[in-house]
């Protein structure tokens, strides 16, 4: 039975790691399954709602040979736990201020889902000076630490955790903007999940780029680009965009005040380092949507596909054809994420 759910989440895994960009080999874009280099994943947030399903993920990916969680407290009984599983990493925890930079000596990718998450009535913007000052700390550690590794960001609200670790790491000499990613893919996933549903395609053939940032408007999905085509009316369109925008929100009052999107969070998050992975290993054509600094708009950081390479970002590719619908959309999301941007920038200087 363990070897048939192993083999079911990779899988699982294997299908959804088709983002939205150009057709590429399909060996290339699967789940890895096989080892590789040497390579140390460090969790900060690891005893989290969604540190602990994405450490279970990660310990599944046979790509990691250390896995490092971090948490203030909680985390060598999650790393106890987790590094039970039959699989090639081996598995530390960390606890405290003490002990975080040796949970990221040495790493290859950091992923940051620390954080408080959000209730209901609250929005993105409204974590923020709890999130900024968590991401300010880790990301010097970051800097002194592991100032080479891929940085994953999770941490919300992404429009502005972005910028204010960028800010960091140029005040510490540490900053290489193919290095520095804030995860959108939950948007891809809830876009291609919500598409596959209203066009009735199987949903691991779908895909669907997700442009601009990561709250509300700012989430752009670009249906018109969306493989299999569909005949989907205009209404249909506007309403899978809105469904996508407020999808956090969507599971915030289901979950009625006792959490967030914890789970979709952590398969998103471990489907995007799989990719942060698979470039670092040398293997061509691996493309996802990531929030990223950009010259592709006047915006200084803008989400949209990009190729990962062996130092991360290789090439930020540009939007392609938009419908009149999707045109709007960007103009529109545009001073959001601008007052997002500025916002953390300010922080991370003032603060």
């Amino acid at each position: 039975m363990r070897t048939q759910m192993l083999r079911s989440v990779h899988s699982a895994l294997k299908r959804a790691s088709n983002s939205g960009h150009a057709a590429s080999p399909a060996a290339c874009r699967s789940y890895a399954s096989q080892s590789g280099p040497e390579r140390k994943v460090a969790i900060l947030g690891a005893a989290g709602g969604i540190g602990q399903p994405l450490a279970l993920l990660m310990k599944l990916n046979p790509l990691v040979s250390s896995l490092s969680l971090y948490d203030i407290a909680g985390t060598p009984g999650v790393a106890a736990d987790v590094s039970h599983i039959n699989t090639r990493s081996e598995v530390t925890g960390y606890a405290g201020e003490e002990q975080l930079g040796q949970a990221l000596e040495g790493s290859d990718i950091v992923i940051i889902p620390a954080g408080v998450p959000r209730k209901p009535g609250m929005t993105r913007d409204d974590l923020f000076n709890i999130n900024a000052g968590i991401v300010k700390s880790l990301c010097t550690a970051i800097a002194k630490y592991c100032p080479d590794a891929l940085v994953n960001m999770i941490s919300n609200p992404v429009n502005s955790t972005v910028p204010i670790a960028a800010e960091v790491f140029k005040q510490k000499g540490a900053y290489d903007e193919r290095r520095l990613l804030g995860v959108t893919t939950l948007d891809v996933v809830r876009a291609k999940t919500f598409y596959a549903g209203k066009a009735k395609v199987p949903v691991e053939d779908v895909n669907v780029p997700v442009v601009g940032g990561h709250a509300g408007i700012t989430i752009l999905p670009l249906f018109s680009q969306a493989t299999p085509k569909a005949n989907l009316s205009d209404e249909e369109i506007t309403a899978l965009t809105k469904r996508t925008q407020d999808g956090g929100t969507e599971v915030v009052e289901a979950k009625a005040g006792k959490g967030s999107a914890t789970l979709s969070m952590a398969y998103a998050g471990a489907i995007f380092a799989d990719a942060c992975l698979k470039g670092l290993n040398g293997v061509p054509d691996v493309v996802e949507c990531s929030y990223v600094q950009s010259n592709i708009t006047e915006l200084p950081f803008f989400a949209s596909k990009v190729k990962f390479g062996k130092n991360g970002v290789e090439e930020v590719l540009g939007l392609g054809p938009l419908s009149d619908f999707e045109k709007q959309g960007l103009e529109s999301l545009k001073p959001e994420l601008k007052s997002s941007i500025e916002k953390g920038i300010k922080f991370a200087r003032e603060s």
